[in-house]
């Protein structure tokens, strides 16, 4: 089957830096949108950076000019780096992706396991 795992969370002051990694696994013939949602304690997840094959971007206003998301198709991976971090960006962080298993299958959403980002003031 597909499994995505992170990696990169942890423990970082305000205004540090950290990235995060995703890697897709399995059996798996195309990948399209990749993308980053994060959920903080009592709040919903939200979607906070996207990227589609072609490269194409998007991001929520709320990190924008701060988080910078990229993908190696060839690897199958995901990145996000996160830079001048602030305590509200403490919350899990998933990576999705919608990938194809056969030519023949339509597109299905996964979702790694989480990885905890913490900022302290």
């Amino acid at each position: 089957q597909v499994q995505l795992v992170e990696s990169g969370g942890g423990l970082v002051q305000a205004g540090g830096s950290l990235r995060l990694s995703c890697v897709a696994s399995g059996r798996i013939f195309s990948i399209n949108r990749m993308g980053w949602y994060r959920q903080a304690p009592g709040k919903q997840r939200e979607s906070i950076a996207g990227i589609a094959r072609d490269g194409t971007t998007t991001y929520v206003d709320s990190v924008k000019g701060r988080f910078t998301i990229s993908r190696d198709n060839a690897k199958n991976t995901v990145s996000l780096q996160m830079n001048t971090l602030k305590p509200e960006d403490t919350a899990v962080y998933y990576c999705n992706a919608a990938i194809q298993q056969y030519a023949w299958q339509r597109f299905s959403d996964y979702w790694g396991q989480g990885t905890q980002v913490v900022v302290s003031s």
